[in-house]
């Protein structure tokens, strides 16, 4: 787990909540985070990223894996593919720092390609070096490296940037993705869900059983940013289902046999980032573990 915060990492340059207040003053009970990204392999050797975070020269600065090896030659990266989950920025702006001409395939649903292509500062990556994979939904596609990954379509909204005034802002399909990824040699799996806006029935169908679920944790209440003072929308307006509540992500996958659920993309104002709180402790009764960054998980 390259980064485990949500948008802005954690503390949040502009935030004064608690939570960043805590880390700023030194809190030994709230770790800072980089923004939501992940790193996979099967063989420790070529990594896929999936989402790449502003914070992207900084989490491969911190994971010597991602990095060229002694004998790689003078222009070599690990990183043979990105796979982007949403167009958000926090999942699109750390492309540009892959900008130096070392290969790689970018994997996304069209309408987000469809958003790359519109904006000409992402023409860095160079076609000859980085050509762009559109995923199909449904349909499972090998990646370098020998995983494989499957996106399906999850309740979400199109990315800020792309709302306009009085436009329908829940997106269309693919807008918003979640995806199996697998190991095309064992079989093993998990999913990988940074951004959800409800576990509908679809989605709780195809996470019954699984061994592991990487969800989106971005709040703990839906009315969390609207009562911190932090902004006026709430988490289903922003795309993002909460940890608590009847209809929250907790109770939604309580019966369906995860193996082990991580929340990732966690947002600076979420009370869990206190490991000694009260909403913290709640979430690993519930059977959840708070990602965090360097996090590292086998299958």
């Amino acid at each position: 787990m390259l980064g485990s915060a949500a948008g802005g990492g954690f503390p949040q340059i502009n935030c004064n909540c608690r939570n960043c207040a805590a880390v700023r003053g030194g809190s030994i009970v709230h770790r800072p985070r980089t923004q939501s990204s992940l790193a996979v392999s099967t063989d420790r050797r070529a990594w896929v990223l999936f989402n790449a975070s502003p914070d992207l020269r900084q989490q491969i600065h911190a994971s010597p894996e991602l990095a060229p090896a002694p004998g790689d030659g003078p222009r070599f990266s690990p990183i043979t593919a990105v796979v982007l989950t949403s167009g958000e920025v926090d999942h699109v702006a750390g492309l540009l720092s892959l900008r130096e001409g070392v290969p790689f395939a970018l994997f996304a649903a069209p309408s987000i390609l469809a958003a790359l292509a519109a904006n000409s500062v992402f023409d860095v990556l160079a076609p000859a070096h980085v050509p762009r994979m559109p995923l199909a939904l449904g349909r499972a596609v090998e990646l370098p490296g020998g995983l494989s990954v499957e996106a399906f379509a999850v309740p979400g909204k199109v990315a800020l940037y792309l709302e306009r005034e009085g436009a329908e802002v829940a997106g269309g399909e693919g807008d918003t993705i979640g995806l199996k990824v697998g190991d095309a040699a064992t079989g093993m799996a998990f999913y990988y869900i940074p951004g959800c806006a409800a576990v509908d029935a679809a989605l709780a169908t195809r996470l019954r059983g699984a061994s592991l679920v990487l969800f989106d944790g971005t709040l703990y209440t839906d009315e969390e940013l609207i009562e911190q003072g932090l902004s006026h929308k709430s988490g289903r307006r922003m795309g993002h289902l909460s940890m608590a509540g009847p209809h929250g992500s907790m109770a939604a996958c309580a019966g369906l046999g995860i193996g082990r659920r991580v929340y990732v993309h966690i947002n600076n104002s979420n009370p869990v980032l206190d490991e000694t709180s009260r909403e913290r402790a709640e979430v690993e009764r519930a059977g959840w573990e708070v990602g965090f960054d360097g996090m590292e998980i086998n299958l």
